[in-house]
């Protein structure tokens, strides 16, 4: 457990960054095989659904609290195209980008580590598969009347 939240940690404080399985595998000594399977096993979560995470609560806080551009927030928190990063963040939190910053904070008295955890993406699924979940597929007819 304690290699594993080694691994966690240095998520958490370099989530900007790319982080695969190997990176991570090498950070905790263990087989990325390993590493793999006992991350989702103690946190619920493979490795890059984490990192996905982090990364979209980042750019929330990014976007509620500065005045920094949407593109700025997409980079600084490790996106590598504003396109990829307004669709992830849409998909996870079900808000655009622009949408998240007029949103209002939630109220003053309430401890930020309360607010945080009930505001957290729930990725339960992968994006990818709620995607694929969300649209609607017709099959396109081919027959004529004659």
């Amino acid at each position: 457990m304690r290699r594993l939240l080694r691994a966690r940690d240095r998520i958490d404080a370099a989530s900007h960054e790319d982080w695969p399985v190997a990176r991570l595998a090498r950070v905790s000594g263990v087989s990325q095989a390993h590493f793999a399977r006992a991350f989702r096993q103690a946190f619920g979560m493979p490795p890059h659904r984490y990192l996905l995470t982090r990364r979209v609560e980042r750019a929330a806080a990014l976007l509620r609290e500065t005045d920094a551009s949407v593109t700025d927030v997409a980079f600084q928190t490790g996106w590598s195209s504003l396109g990829s990063f307004s669709r992830t963040v849409r998909d996870v939190t079900g808000k655009t980008p622009t949408q998240l910053r007029a949103a209002p904070a939630g109220p003053p008295a309430m401890p930020q580590c309360y607010l945080r955890a009930a505001e957290r993406p729930d990725l339960k699924i992968a994006v990818s598969e709620k995607r694929r979940r969300a649209a609607v597929i017709t099959p396109a007819s081919h027959s004529k009347e004659e």
